[in-house]
């Protein structure tokens, strides 16, 4: 179903089964797959390829040469149907590339609001990423991949599969990051190292001195103080900041289960 307000370029190609919504705009030599759906605003700007069972939320814009919904890039992947859903108002850039989810991995990728896919970024199989996230240029996140809001993963940087990036936490460009990262950390290197807490970011975000100042304080306890086991100290942060948030948001972090170690100072 096309709505009658979109306006859909001679030379796009429109398959049946689509649903179009209203101001809908899909640009030149730009396609569009039987089952996806483009919520109302959205915009294709030109040589867009929108593919597989995939929504594409309101507002959402999509650059030249993206290819959002094709198969995976999983060698299991055996033809199952598979989901692809991305939220509203994101701008996703110039070659990026995203993937739906496979059997064995839950079978849908999501991407929330207000995200920012930068040139030639990839968000693999099965990954969850947030609100507000910022993928650099060539960013690489791969298959089954938790990334929460307000992460932001620099140019050239990339996420192991698996891996878990905790609220507010940076990946330093032409980084990679192959363990989980804690919620406001900030990872560099070449199999990136923990070298402080996203100190910028959090000010960003309105967080006051006397907050850093506890940050600061539970982050030099859990991985610099040295005394007792990570869970032994994780434990005594949370129990000796347990009105700040973020404090508590790095302690949840750190004792739920994960598939991946977590990365430390090196």
């Amino acid at each position: 179903m096309i709505d009658p307000a979109a306006q859909i370029h001679p030379t796009a190609i429109v398959y049946d089964g689509a649903r179009i919504g209203r101001n809908v705009k899909v640009g030149p030599f730009s396609l569009v797959g039987a089952e996806v759906q483009l919520e109302d605003g959205v915009e294709l700007k030109s040589h867009v390829v929108v593919k597989g069972i995939t929504s594409v939320g309101a507002h959402t814009r999509i650059w030249p040469f993206a290819s959002v919904g094709h198969q995976p890039q999983d060698l299991k992947y055996a033809g199952e149907r598979t989901e692809l859903v991305i939220g509203a108002h994101n701008m996703i850039r110039e070659s990026t590339s995203i993937n739906p989810g496979t059997a064995g991995g839950g079978g849908i990728t999501t991407i929330g609001d207000h995200n920012l896919l930068m040139l030639g970024a990839h968000v693999g199989h099965d990954c969850r990423i947030g609100n507000h996230v910022v993928l650099a240029n060539n960013a690489g996140i791969a298959g089954h991949c938790e990334i929460a809001d307000n992460v932001v993963v620099g140019g050239q940087g990339a996420v192991h599969q698996f891996c878990r990036v905790g609220q507010g936490a940076m990946i330093g460009a032409v980084s990679m990051a192959t363990a989980d990262v804690i919620p406001f950390g900030m990872v560099v290197g070449n199999r990136g190292k923990l070298v402080g807490l996203n100190i910028v970011g959090l000010r960003r975000r309105g967080v006051q001195r006397a907050g850093l100042q506890q940050i600061r304080a539970a982050y030099q306890a859990i991985f610099h103080d040295g005394a007792g086991t990570l869970a032994e100290r994780t434990a005594q942060a949370g129990r000796d900041y347990p009105d700040n948030e973020h404090v508590q948001q790095m302690v949840r972090f750190l004792t739920a289960g994960s598939d991946r170690s977590i990365s430390t100072p090196g």
